[in-house]
Order: C-alpha cells, then sequence, then structure tokens
C-alpha cells in the first residue's frame, strides 16, 4: 500500500502543512533587505544632507542630495559601516574639473562636498579673489547677487560683518545678497561662486602644485570655505586623495528651511523648499 493513502479506503492523504517559522521568516527578510541598503548605498547612490554655507549658492543648509557611487570606482570609502579596508580604487575612472564632489574628509569618519578645481599635475593658485589654474586666470564675470532667504538654518552669516546687506523680498521676506559671480573652467564647465570681500588669506595664496593621485577641492563660497587652501592641520582639506572621494552629487530630492517641529506635521510641509528639488549637478 502506498504510504500516501488513507488505510481501509484508498483515498490520497493530504499532504502535511508545515507550519512556517514567523520569527525566521521575518529575520531572513530583514537580512535581505539590509544587504540590499547596503549594496545600493555601496555601488549605486546614497543619500547626503548639506550642513554649511560653504557651497553658496549653489547649495544651501538643509538641502537633500542623491550622490552617484559609480563615476569614480570605489574605495574603502564608499562601503559603509567600515566594510572595506582595502587601499586605492577599484574599477576607477577620473574626475574631472568642475565636478561636485562628495569625499572623506582626511583622518575622519566625516564626508564632505566641494567642487573640484584642480587635476593631478595643475598648478593652482587665488590671487586678487581670481583663479588661477596653470597661470591662465580663469573666466569670472560678476552677476546679480544671489538674494538667499533667511530661515532658521540659513542665517545671513558674512565672514565680514561690516559687509552684511539684507533685502526685502516681493512679500516682505528677509533676503541675504551675496555678491555672485560666474567662473568658468578651461573646458566649458560654468557654475555661481560667492565673493564676499577681499580676505588676504582666502583670495591670496601661494601656487600649490596638485600631487599624482590628489586633487584641489574648494568652496562655491569662497571667503567662507576652509577646503585645500588649507592644510588640514588648520581645519582645511589640504591636498585631496583620489581614494577619499565617494561619489558625484546627482540631484537634490529635499530640501528644507528648518522651521518644521516635530508636533506639528503641517509644519512639515510649509518649511519645504520646493523650489530647489530636483536641482541637478
Amino acid at each position: 500500500m502506498d504510504s500516501g493513502d488513507i488505510a481501509g479506503t484508498g483515498a490520497a492523504r493530504p499532504p502535511a502543512i508545515r507550519k512556517k517559522d514567523g520569527l525566521a521568516e521575518t529575520t531572513r527578510f530583514l537580512l535581505v533587505l539590509f544587504l540590499a541598503a547596503v549594496l545600493l548605498r555601496s555601488l549605486f547612490i546614497a543619500a547626503f544632507s548639506i550642513p554649511s554655507g560653504s557651497m553658496l549658492p549653489r547649495m544651501m543648509i538643509g538641502d537633500y542630495l542623491f550622490v552617484a557611487k559609480w563615476p569614480y570606482g570605489y574605495s574603502r570609502y564608499s562601503f559603509p559601516f567600515g566594510l572595506a579596508s582595502f587601499d586605492g580604487r577599484i574599477i576607477a575612472d577620473a574626475a574631472e574639473r568642475g565636478d561636485v564632489v562628495v569625499f572623506r574628509y582626511p583622518g575622519s569618519d566625516q564626508d564632505y562636498v566641494k567642487r573640484l578645481i584642480g587635476l593631478p599635475g595643475d598648478m593652482v593658485q587665488v590671487r586678487g579673489g581670481t583663479l588661477y589654474l596653470n597661470g591662465e586666470a580663469v573666466q569670472r564675470t560678476r552677476i546679480a547677487d544671489f538674494p538667499m532667504p533667511v530661515s532658521p538654518n540659513s542665517p545671513c552669516r558674512f565672514v565680514n560683518p561690516a559687509n552684511k546687506r539684507e533685502l526685502a523680498g516681493a512679500n516682505g521676506e528677509r533676503l541675504c545678497a551675496y555678491p555672485r559671480y560666474r567662473e568658468t573652467l578651461p573646458g566649458g564647465k560654468s557654475y555661481d561662486v560667492i565673493d564676499q570681500a577681499d580676505i588676504t588669506r582666502a583670495d591670496d595664496t601661494e601656487i600649490f602644485m596638485v600631487p599624482e593621485d590628489h586633487y584641489f577641492v574648494m568652496g562655491d563660497n569662497r571667503d567662507d570655505s576652509l577646503d585645500s587652501r588649507f592644510p588640514v592641520s588648520s581645519g582645511g582639506v589640504g591636498m585631496l586623495p583620489a581614494e577619499n572621494l565617494i561619489g558625484r552629487g546627482l540631484i537634490t530630492f529635499f530640501s528644507t528651511d528648518g522651521s518644521a517641529e516635530w508636533l506639528k506635521p503641517w509644519t512639515w510641509v510649509s518649511a519645504t523648499r520646493w523650489d530647489r528639488i530636483g536641482e541637478t549637478y
């Protein structure tokens, strides 16, 4: 007799029903979800927030952006939680002048964002506020002031308070007027920068020679950015090792002016800077 038959009837027994272990299934699902998130964040895209005004006018405090991880290949800093420990980069590709790059600040666990200005072998200098690359002045044109809306997370901050200038917007809102310029790098990449004042330390520098496997980065808010013009010992970035690159700015997916309150959900909407969402780099 087939062991699958019910004795005395010849009828097949129904298959036994195995009860799934709910805890095991949930654990397995969460593990797969975690691994997928790590893979996504490591190899493809990651989210970062902007905590300072060093990249004004392109980025404001409270902006959230997606960063593409694949353009420059991968280093140990591409992987979260210290999962990788190798040196150098794999599947590496060179960054380009004008890229907005996110990188690991040398000797720390903090991530910074700046604009890439100098490539390996370049000579970089700032004279009288004008950027020079390999002895040639980068084209710079004065354009209309940048009218930054003043908000809880974006005060009207000038390095020299005597140069501070506020305006009233069409609806009576406070606007901080920053002197703005358009720079155009060799190759045609253009972007806006802020030059608040003549500040000797930032506006007149020595000539920097960018070493092999390093980059020279600067903030777009030229007088309020500790970048490659300043050594790490002084709080700057110094010459940025290529392996410290994490990715290239992709798109702003959210922005808030800092006025939202957790216990007042309606303020989450009113605090959103809708006009900044969707900006690409």
